[in-house]
């Protein structure tokens, strides 16, 4: 739906409304105006212009004198059995600063059961103000439940800005807010900034394919929305001293999708380390030339303590499950050493890893982009280094302690 109907009962033909639209998407056709949806962007300069009320907006119009009411930068606590994820922790230190540039709050959002005792965590990281729904109805993340309770909390408390971790659940949640707050949403956002001159929220993510990094802005709808990718951003620091106010706010049982009911989770089990978290990854491509040569990679891994990444191209062959892909449509990474094995280093690659402290290359072609993001490259086959490196690890196995 375009979010705009013409009520032809209303229509005069006046033919204003066509007049002021900066695209070009309106029409007269016999006298009554006609969208083209096509080219419509929704800006509302057509139902301003109808003096005869016969243009609506099908979605929710804020003027500047209710942007001005929206205060405060909000960040989604994502969390799983009481435990707060890290990338709630980058998204804290990046809300500290959003916040001083506009001199407001830095919210958290926090959602579970038995789950208030970890709000002063929250302050301690830099919330100022922590909104606790503790119920047994959150226990279990059910993206229709915890929807409805935010988007509560936000009719009620009005933020400017909300962010959330482009994480699984980040983003089947984030997504559902703003279609029911008719709010803009960036995802997989890898900066984020403040126009001091407008105040509003500067979103910059990868877009082409990683070939150029697009610049986004919600001027006219209130809250700015955003995920932003795991590991481009410094954790905040932990200041036992901080002070904050813990606002709990009871569930509403209306808020409860009776439709839905969690059965289980079903945790992957292949990965030994964490990717997001690992000190060292080695990653794959398509250089192993088969899914038995993963084996290298997997024991490489081991004896370096390490977790296990991969390429997109490994990952669409079969070869290892996708939770291990690093890249533009996988993870962001930023461990301290990055081994690249057989891999090219398109740029859909390197956006997920260019940020690693230390990059170490292995590839028979001495040409593959790779060789220009890497601290250390070396030029050989695969098959013939990685079981050399392996022996050499085992022989002294602190040689890459972190």
């Amino acid at each position: 739906m375009s979010g705009i109907k013409i009520l032809l009962e209303k229509c005069v033909g006046c033919g204003l409304c066509v007049k002021v639209c900066p695209v070009n998407a309106l029409t007269l056709d016999k006298n009554k105006a006609v969208i083209d949806y096509e080219k419509c962007t929704l800006c509302g300069c057509c139902v301003e212009s109808c003096k005869f009320e016969a243009i609506k907006m099908l979605r929710k119009i804020i003027t500047k004198d209710d942007i001005s009411s929206y205060k405060g930068v909000w960040v989604f606590a994502e969390q799983r059995d009481g435990d707060i994820s890290s990338v709630v922790f980058e998204l804290l230190s990046k809300a500290r600063e959003l916040a001083n540039d506009l001199d407001t709050y830095v919210g958290a959002v926090l959602l579970g059961n038995s789950i208030t005792d970890r709000a002063q965590g929250l302050i301690h990281r830099g919330a100022d103000k922590v909104f606790v729904v503790d119920s047994e109805n959150l226990k279990h993340y059910i993206a229709e439940n915890y929807t409805k309770v935010i988007v509560s909390l936000v009719d009620k408390y009005k933020p400017e800005i909300i962010l959330a971790g482009a994480t699984t659940t980040g983003r089947s949640l984030v997504s559902r807010i703003a279609v029911n707050l008719y709010a803009g949403l960036t995802a997989d956002c890898t900066a984020l900034d403040i126009d001091r001159e407008k105040k509003i929220l500067i979103q910059t993510r990868p877009a082409f394919g990683g070939n150029i990094m697009a610049q986004i802005i919600s001027p006219n709808f209130r809250p700015q929305m955003a995920t932003v990718r795991h590991k481009v951003m410094p954790e905040s620091d932990v200041n036992i001293s901080r002070v904050g106010e813990i606002i709990k706010e009871d569930f509403n049982e209306n808020d409860s999708d009776v439709r839905i009911k969690f059965l289980d989770f079903i945790k992957e089990t292949i990965a030994t380390v964490n990717l997001s978290e690992a000190n060292i990854i080695v990653s794959g491509g398509r250089g192993l030339q088969d899914s038995k040569n993963f084996k290298l990679v997997e024991d490489l891994a081991e004896v370096l303590g390490a977790a296990v990444g991969s390429s997109r191209a490994c990952v669409d062959s079969g070869w290892i499950p996708y939770s291990h892909q690093v890249g533009q449509t996988g993870r962001t990474v930023c461990p301290k050493i990055y081994i690249a094995c057989g891999i090219s280093g398109q740029i859909q690659h390197l956006v997920g890893m260019q940020s690693s402290k230390i990059i170490i290359a292995i590839n028979k072609d001495p040409d593959a982009p790779i060789f220009k993001a890497a601290n250390f490259g070396i030029v050989g086959d695969l098959f013939k280094i990685i079981p050399l490196l392996i022996q050499k690890f085992k022989e002294k196995p602190k040689s890459l302690a972190v």
